[in-house]
């Protein structure tokens, strides 16, 4: 007989069915990634809501237990992502790195640039720095991961030491691995952001959100992640709950184009909404003009053309961050395949000048603008017309001005 001291131990509190630890694992892991994302990325990173003082110290308490990552060094190591992305100074891109670096190595990566001081010391302004976090959260952030393992033990005897191991992979793997590697590597895109992320699913769900990383790149300082219709960002539904709840505050989100049809001159309020929205301009110029100009060219070409023009589709609609030599070989030789297509194409390029030129006047904005929509009207394409037209009718909110 085992003395039931040395009993308890091996079966703990809790005795579950195979699929409640199952439970109990998910449940866990998701209340961390929810920690990561709602606090230490969205509120700590990039300031795009405020926490009541209660619901941060329980997020900071969580991942003190489940990560042993430090609020300063996480929030700096992201900052500094953001301000060097797809540069050697990156501390994470798969683009330079590799994705198998990345996607195995985040961990370590993420470790590596911990040691920093310069990291710290130029992109950690503004976390605590309270008396907890000075003696306790930062000197001993591995203590919390002993206390979470002791826990585990406690309340499921030696199956706690299976939860508490998959506890630690979670964020190694899914933040460190998955959002940082296949994040800027796989997936579609909404808008063409200057970097290579990707969204890797419209449903953010088991990363708490976070697999909407496109969205997050072009719009870094928004609460909300989701950004189509059929997109789904659960981190933003648990922030709403909080918002209801007293315990949030939501200061930014994305902005939406506001378009109004009467509006038909082109005047500095044009032009600065639409460099207000130049993401979603973008986006609208892939779905409302490059792609039925590729399905009409497709229609009419023979099967070497359509061979060209098939191949070039993605690079066309992903954009140019994301096109390496080959795809700019395959938009090349479609583009000389059809002069519909470089026509319209030509015209993105010189639509891009006006919020890629800095040393430009707004007098002489204006008139870029006013020179773009009235040649682009001269076209005979007219889907090109029709998105000329539209860009007259954009528009600012009274917020915005």
């Amino acid at each position: 007989m085992l003395p039931e001291s040395l009993f308890n131990m091996l079966n703990g509190m809790v005795d579950l069915p195979w699929w409640g630890y199952v439970l109990v694992i998910l449940g866990f892991t998701h209340v961390t990634i929810a920690s990561v994302t709602i606090y230490l990325h969205r509120h700590q990173a990039h300031r795009a809501l405020d926490l009541h003082p209660a619901a941060a110290h329980f997020f900071r308490l969580w991942l003190w237990c489940t990560t042993g990552m430090v609020t300063k060094a996480w929030t700096a190591i992201h900052r500094k992502h953001h301000a060097r992305c797809e540069t050697e100074e990156d501390p994470h891109s798969p683009q330079i790195l590799g994705l198998p670096k990345v996607l195995w190595e985040g961990a370590e990566l993420y470790r590596k640039e911990a040691r920093n001081p310069e990291t710290l010391e130029q992109y950690g302004a503004g976390t605590p720095d309270d008396w907890i976090e000075r003696h306790l959260y930062t000197p001993y952030s591995q203590i919390g991961i002993f206390v979470t393992l002791a826990a585990d033990i406690a309340l499921f005897g030696v199956i706690g030491v299976a939860v508490w191991a998959v506890q630690m992979m979670w964020i190694p793997f899914f933040a460190a691995g998955v959002i940082n590697g296949l994040g800027h590597f796989w997936g579609y895109r909404n808008y063409e952001s200057a970097d290579a992320s990707t969204n890797i699913l419209p449903w953010g769900i088991l990363i708490g959100g976070e697999e909407l990383h496109n969205n997050h790149h072009a719009f870094p300082s928004s609460a909300r992640l989701s950004s189509k219709p059929w997109e789904f960002d659960i981190g933003w539904f648990y922030i709403r709950l909080l918002s209801t709840l007293g315990l949030a505050t939501v200061k930014k989100v994305a902005p939406a184009p506001v378009i109004d049809p009467a509006k038909q001159a082109v005047d500095m309020e044009t032009v600065r909404a639409i460099l207000l929205n130049r993401l979603h301009v973008l986006s609208y110029y892939a779905r409302d003009v490059v792609v039925p100009v590729l399905r009409e060219e497709l229609r009419k070409a023979d099967e070497s053309c359509r061979r060209l023009l098939l191949r070039a589709h993605r690079p066309l609609v992903r954009g140019e961050a994301v096109m390496d030599a080959a795809a700019q070989g395959r938009v090349q030789a479609a583009l000389d395949s059809s002069q519909t297509l470089a026509t319209v194409y030509e015209y993105k390029k010189r639509l891009q000048v006006l919020w890629q030129t800095r040393s430009t006047s707004q007098d002489g904005l204006l008139h870029h603008l006013q020179e773009w929509c009235k040649q682009a009207e001269e076209t005979r394409i007219k889907v090109l017309q029709d998105f000329a037209r539209s860009l007259r009718g954009y528009t600012l909110r009274a917020a915005d001005q």
